[in-house]
């Protein structure tokens, strides 16, 4: 098989969480070009709209749809109707996520719920029920978008809501690579570094100063530089990946 080919997608279905912005439309239009049609899915659909209009400039197919994904009811009317328009789902990605700096003694429940509860039950949900379908078609690749605050405790931010929801992000995604290789179905990760991305606008200047200068590489990556790892995990360049949190870091991690 010719290298190239091996990256071709082809006739293969998506869904992209969190696809209307940033990192996760950067994915959406990468899996597209690739040759995927792409359902894109967010909390505010006329910004999956967006998302979804440049899909089909592409000459690929692209509905948008709200949903919020800590939500079993709204994650299982998004795969009745990818399912329904589409036929059935190949990949996903899931990258709908949110952040929020506060300290652990003042936090309170609503927001630990919060952001547990879309960035780490979100994510379960989606692969539950999306992985439901896959296992009927013993085929499919899911890509969960996880960060090194499930490796560290990120500086100079108190966010231990979201870190731990991160780190249960990538044993999550090691426990299902386990339970459904049976089923042709991969499960990795990414874990991006810093990403310049509408999660860190309001960030003054002397913390993107912090953040600029803590990796190697003394930058923050644009959000097109996730695409290329997001691309090589749904095709068949990575059949033999799974379990894997691929670390995309500028070498933040590396010192």
């Amino acid at each position: 098989m010719n290298v190239l080919s091996m990256f071709e997608l082809e006739g293969e279905k998506a869904i992209v969480t969190g696809g209307g912005q940033g990192m996760g439309r950067e994915m959406a239009l990468g899996l597209a070009e690739a040759g995927a049609d792409v359902a894109v899915v967010q909390r505010r659909v006329e910004v999956a709209e967006r998302t979804a209009e440049d899909i089909r400039k592409l000459g690929r197919k692209s509905i948008a749809m709200k949903v919020d994904v800590s939500k079993s009811e709204d994650v299982e009317n998004m795969v009745r109707v990818v399912e329904d328009k589409f036929g059935k789902i190949d990949i996903l990605v899931n990258s709908a996520g949110v952040a929020g700096w506060v300290a652990a003694e003042e936090m309170s429940l609503e927001e630990w719920n919060r952001v547990i509860g879309i960035n780490l039950t979100g994510v379960f949900l989606c692969c539950k029920l999306v992985g439901k379908e896959m296992i009927k078609r013993k085929k499919g690749s899911i890509i969960n978008i996880s960060s090194i605050s499930g490796f560290i405790v990120n500086y100079p931010q108190k966010q231990c809501h979201y870190n731990s929801a991160k780190a249960g992000v990538n044993l999550l995604t090691k426990c299902l690579a386990v339970e459904w290789a049976p089923h042709n179905i991969r499960v990795n990760a990414i874990a991006p570094g810093w990403v310049a991305t509408p999660l860190l606008e309001g960030a003054d200047e002397e913390t993107l100063k912090t953040w600029t200068s803590q990796p190697p590489m003394r930058r923050m990556a644009k959000p097109s530089e996730i695409k290329g790892a997001c691309l090589f995990l749904a095709c068949r360049a990575s059949s033999y990946v799974t379990g894997s949190v691929m670390v995309v870091d500028g070498g933040y991690t590396a010192w």
